[in-house]
């Protein structure tokens, strides 16, 4: 079925023969009934919707949208999927508001994720077709995503973080590097350099949760502001008080999404798009870049 369709996911399918949406021959028959070729195979199906969450009015920044797919810029402090502590108030609410067909695809068409306090480009399909296409290129490791991070500490240079990423052993809400762990590779290069931390531009080859966290912690330079990953404050010696007042009020992980670009799902051409730095990131460089000796 899957390479008759392929348009459409394999859980997709599989829950369409269960209900009796496709045919062999005009007999329904179960999933695991095996064709001998030279069969009529035929699937009438809808999509049905795929989610009980509610629309909410809350404003979200399109940066390009047609009928296959929106880009938009998420802003820090926006929850991407509900979850405990989180039931509304989310991207998911506002998607369902901005465009409600979406309720008939996974998770309103959001096909990958960044983190509440993470700025920046995200990807949603508004179609089961487009869905499947930009879910295999994930897959595939043709996404381009880059992104642009503040961590403490004077790099000397750029260069590639090739670590499993896991389940932290004692706590179950952190990640870590880790034996076991999924293969997660990170590529970073310097964009440039202040008296006491770097800012990083990073692509993902990987995409796995807390990525760009875990392993700028891992190798000694976590992300300013992190209250996870990144341990005690870290004071840069005869900083101005105004930068230390900057550094102690930026309350999120400096980390934006900057750039994203995709193979178009349905035209096949190569799409790219950028997102300025949010103001409170721009801020705190600013200070930084100000308070250089």
């Amino acid at each position: 079925m899957s390479s008759l369709f392929p348009d459409y996911s394999r859980s997709r399918l599989q829950e369409w023969i269960r209900c009796g949406a496709a045919t062999v021959d005009g007999v329904v028959v179960p999933a695991k009934h095996k064709v001998l070729g030279g069969e009529h195979i035929a699937l009438r199906a809808e999509a049905d919707p795929s989610t009980r969450i509610e629309a909410q009015d809350i404003p979200v920044q399109v940066v390009y949208e047609d009928e296959a797919v929106l880009i938009l810029d998420k802003p820090a402090g926006l929850v991407v999927h509900p979850a405990a502590g989180h039931q509304d108030g989310t991207l998911q609410n506002a998607l369902l508001n901005h465009a409600p067909a979406l309720a008939t695809i996974p998770r309103c068409g959001i096909v990958h994720r960044i983190d509440k306090d993470t700025s920046g480009l995200l990807m949603v399909a508004k179609t089961l077709e487009s869905h499947k296409q930009l879910v295999d290129q994930l897959q595939s490791r043709s996404v381009n995503r880059e992104y642009l991070a503040l961590v403490h500490g004077a790099m000397t240079g750029g260069g590639t973080i090739d670590e499993p990423i896991g389940r932290h052993s004692t706590d179950r809400k952190r990640f870590a590097v880790r034996v076991g762990g999924k293969p997660a590779i990170t590529h970073y290069r310097i964009a440039d350099r202040f008296v006491a931390h770097t800012l990083v531009a990073v692509k993902l080859e990987t995409g796995r949760t807390h990525q760009i966290r875990v392993h700028m912690s891992h190798i000694h330079y976590p992300l300013v502001g992190d209250p996870v990953y990144s341990g005690r404050p870290r004071i840069p010696a005869g900083a101005s008080q105004k930068l230390l007042d900057t550094l102690r009020n930026f309350r999120r992980q400096a980390l934006h999404a900057t750039s994203l670009g995709i193979l178009h799902p349905t035209s096949g051409i190569y799409m790219e798009w950028q997102a300025p730095l949010p103001g409170d990131f721009k801020m705190l460089l600013d200070e930084l870049r100000s308070s250089q000796p």
